[in-house]
């Protein structure tokens, strides 16, 4: 696959479909740090790996999902990514199966993280009525 010629236009309208107005509140904070950052970062990430076709959109949040909850690290990320992967038709019971399973290969530290994002997550998904 060869790279899109407008990879920040690309990046930006996989994460509208991720999210309805997660494209402006992104690069609002990428331009904010530096002009170039939501290019080179949105670009590489959404355009250039998650857009790809070797794996669907729903499988890939699931995806997605999984390693960012093993890391534990990233929990504004996660919670952003649970949301996506719902808005992608993960079920919130899948979510809380992929969270169960962190704790056997991540440990439970990584899966108590998980389920404060999660809770957040389906918070806010309820919220708006989903």
């Amino acid at each position: 696959m060869s790279r899109s010629p407008e990879p920040l236009s690309q990046a930006m309208a996989l994460l509208e479909q991720l999210e309805p107005g997660a494209p402006e509140k992104v690069q609002a904070n990428l331009d904010a740090f530096a002009p170039d950052t939501a290019e080179l970062v949105l670009g590489y990430a959404f355009a250039d790996i998650v857009g790809r076709e070797g794996i669907d959109l729903r499988t890939r949040e699931m995806l997605t999902v999984a390693m960012l909850a093993a890391m534990g690290t990233a929990p504004g990320q996660l919670e952003f990514h649970i949301r996506a992967a719902m808005n992608t038709g993960v079920t919130r019971e899948e979510i809380v199966e992929i969270v169960l399973q962190v704790s056997v290969y991540a440990g439970v530290p990584a899966c108590m993280n998980a389920v404060s994002a999660a809770k957040k997550a389906f918070q806010a998904t309820e919220a708006l009525g989903g």
